[in-house]
């Protein structure tokens, strides 16, 4: 591996973006190739699949063989709200792989009791966010049903491009929650990524259920993400 393609490589790494070292193994030229990137030839979908994988692999392109090393930040969930969903889904995410926090100013909610081991903020969302932005390869779920906490961390993650943004609550209820959005400064475009009513239709009815439902949502949407650079 080369020296550039190795700091390169680790500048990502800090910086939460995603990068695939490309070596030609009979040769050993190598190449970085940045996530979004548009590449020529048939390499080009062998790498989106890699991206969206998550998994290195060995490929064969034209009669060469390339070992695809792929580097994907560890994708995580912000859970605004310490409710009983964020308390199932706190259990679940770990074993996805998803590592898991929890924003929520109500002490009351926002106990180290009921959220044993978890990484948990007591404190208001546009605070948090501040010391510890949201990116491209977080998740945010908003579950207090309590405008003043949920809508500056939705409308923060629709601006940064998160790949996954979901809020729970009626048809009803996001129809007025659209209309602060745009207040707010969000696009129709923005706000039509929202998945509300939240998580995958299965029915849920019990808040282990909708956390499934969140969870699978979530999953669905990191591997099936919009590749940009």
């Amino acid at each position: 591996m080369q020296v550039a393609h190795l700091s390169a490589a680790n500048e990502a790494r800090r910086a939460r973006r995603a990068v695939i070292l490309a070596t030609e193994l009979d040769t050993g030229i190598g190449q970085v190739i940045h996530e979004g990137e548009i590449i020529d030839g048939e390499l080009q979908a062998e790498a989106e699949k890699a991206f969206r994988s998550g998994k290195s692999a060995t490929i064969e392109i034209s009669g060469r063989k390339l070992f695809l090393n792929v580097l994907v930040p560890p994708p995580r969930i912000a859970v605004i709200g310490a409710v009983h969903i964020s308390q199932a889904l706190a259990a679940m995410a770990p074993v996805a792989g998803f590592d898991l926090r929890i924003i929520d100013p109500r002490t009351a909610f926002a106990t180290p009791e009921r959220f044993e081991g978890v990484d948990l903020t007591a404190d208001w969302p546009e605070d948090v966010l501040k010391e510890r932005p949201l990116d491209a390869y977080t998740a945010l779920v908003a579950v207090t049903h309590d405008p003043k906490i949920d809508d500056f961390p939705i409308a923060a993650a629709l601006k940064t491009g998160c790949f996954y943004v979901g809020a729970l609550g009626s048809r009803k209820t996001h129809a007025k929650r659209v209309d602060r959005l745009r207040e707010l400064g969000v696009t129709d475009e923005q706000i039509g990524r929202i998945d509300a009513p939240i998580g995958l239709d299965i029915g849920a009815q019990s808040p282990a259920e909708i956390a499934v439902a969140v969870l699978g949502g979530i999953i669905q949407a990191f591997r099936r993400r919009e590749l940009r650079g």
